[in-house]
C-alpha cells in the first residue's frame, strides 16, 4: 500500500472517515476547505490506502524553535479502528520519521491526549520518548 501526500479535494476527502475518529468535532462538509488553509500554513496531509480506503492518515509540519531547532511536529496521526495492530501506523510513523530525516530536522516531536493509552503504548515501542507536559488554555 502507497503512502501519498494529500494535494486534491478527493484525496482529502478520503482521509476525513479516519481522520474523524480521532477529531469527532470537525464536520465534513467543512473538511477540505479546513485542511486546504492549513495547507496554506505549512501543513501536510499523508495517507496510506489502498484502492478502495485510507487506512492512516497523518498531518505533520515543519517549524523551527530555539527549544527543538529544526524539527517535524506531527498534528495528527491515526489509524482506522478496525485496520489497527496491522503495521500501518508504524510505517506511517515510520515514513514521518525518514521525512524529518531527509529535510535535516534535528527532532521530531507530537503530543498526544492523555487518554489514548493505546497510542501512548505504540509511541513507547516505537522508541519515543515523553519530555514534557503541554499546557493549554481554550480562549473561545
Amino acid at each position: 500500500m502507497p503512502i501519498a501526500l494529500a494535494t486534491t479535494r478527493d484525496d482529502i476527502q478520503r482521509c476525513f472517515p479516519v481522520m474523524a475518529q480521532l477529531r469527532p468535532h470537525l464536520v465534513e462538509s467543512d473538511f477540505v476547505a479546513r485542511i486546504q488553509r492549513q495547507q496554506r500554513d505549512g501543513y501536510h496531509l499523508v495517507f496510506l490506502s489502498d484502492k478502495k480506503m485510507v487506512k492512516a492518515a497523518a498531518g505533520y509540519r515543519y517549524s523551527e524553535s530555539l527549544s527543538w531547532g529544526k524539527f517535524l511536529y506531527v498534528d495528527d496521526l491515526i489509524t482506522a479502528e478496525q485496520f489497527r495492530s496491522q503495521g500501518h501506523g508504524q510505517r506511517l510513523l515510520k515514513w514521518l520519521v525518514n521525512e524529518a530525516k531527509a529535510r535535516k530536522c534535528d527532532q521530531f516531536h507530537l503530543d498526544s491526549g492523555v487518554q489514548r493509552f493505546g497510542a501512548h503504548r505504540f509511541y513507547l515501542a516505537s522508541r519515543m520518548d515523553i519530555i514534557a507536559h503541554h499546557f493549554a488554555m481554550k480562549l473561545k
